[in-house]
């Protein structure tokens, strides 16, 4: 069984990195690939109620490759970490199938509480690098998390969460079958907002110049100074030029 999903942890990294060129050098020089096989071993051993030595491997394995997994997280198959350094999965993680971790990423608790106090990754996710997802939460499957970005609370499926706290900025419901890995291709709200912004001037000020034009620029002075609104003498008000009809007397 072990072996089986050593090829599987090996083929998933073929599909996703176009760096890998052969098994050997996957097998020899992908720090992903040894955290996952180290914590494969550990995790077997936790399940059968030892404590100290799986937490040995998972020390080794931190070692070596700069990822620390918990013997105790649940990690599901087609697994991949790219490159990995500083990628933490905490006790009572769990990961399901076809997730990518970037680099800095954390599946991480926010107390002292016992039981599940870390996230529930879903199928097809992919976390960009310095994501951090703190909490007993459910991240649901298809979900882009980019880089850099905080997730404290539950995340609904097919969505893209970017941001500080992190925010939903796309949500196709459409599911997907492989992962999608285009975590630099995200949207950004604060420059959407900006864009919307700029247009709601450019309107107000196109408005402003319509207005001003059906107006005679003089009419407006008269209008806005207060010296030009004084009573008329009696000749210049029968030289006025406006009618009054009886109905107005």
């Amino acid at each position: 069984m072990l072996f089986g999903q050593m090829r599987r942890d090996i083929r998933v990294i073929f599909e996703r990195d176009p760096a890998a060129r052969s098994m050997i050098e996957v097998i020899l020089c992908y720090p992903g690939f040894h955290a996952v096989l180290f914590h494969r071993v550990a995790h077997w051993l936790y399940q059968h109620k030892l404590v100290l030595l799986p937490r040995m491997i998972s020390q080794l394995a931190r070692f070596l490759t700069g990822i620390e997994i918990h013997p105790g997280a649940k990690i599901g198959q087609g697994f991949f970490i790219d490159h990995g350094s500083g990628v933490v999965i905490g006790e009572t993680a769990e990961v399901g199938d076809n997730v990518t971790l970037y680099q800095g990423v954390t599946l991480g608790g926010t107390g002292k509480e016992k039981g599940k106090r870390h996230p529930t990754i879903g199928n097809n996710v992919v976390i960009g690098t310095g994501a951090k997802v703190l909490g007993s939460f459910k991240v649901g499957d298809n979900v882009k998390i980019g880089a850099g970005s905080v997730v404290n609370k539950s995340i609904p499926s097919d969505t893209t969460v970017v941001g500080i706290p992190g925010r939903i900025v796309l949500h196709h419901g459409v599911p997907i079958k492989d992962p999608d890995l285009r975590h630099d291709d995200l949207p950004d709200p604060v420059n959407e907002m900006l864009k919307c912004l700029m247009q709601r001037v450019e309107y107000l000020e196109q408005r402003l110049k319509e207005e001003e034009n059906r107006y005679n620029v003089f009419e407006i002075i008269q209008h806005n100074d207060p010296s030009k609104r004084r009573v008329p003498a009696p000749g210049e008000r029968e030289g006025c030029d406006v009618c009054m009809r009886p109905d107005d007397l």
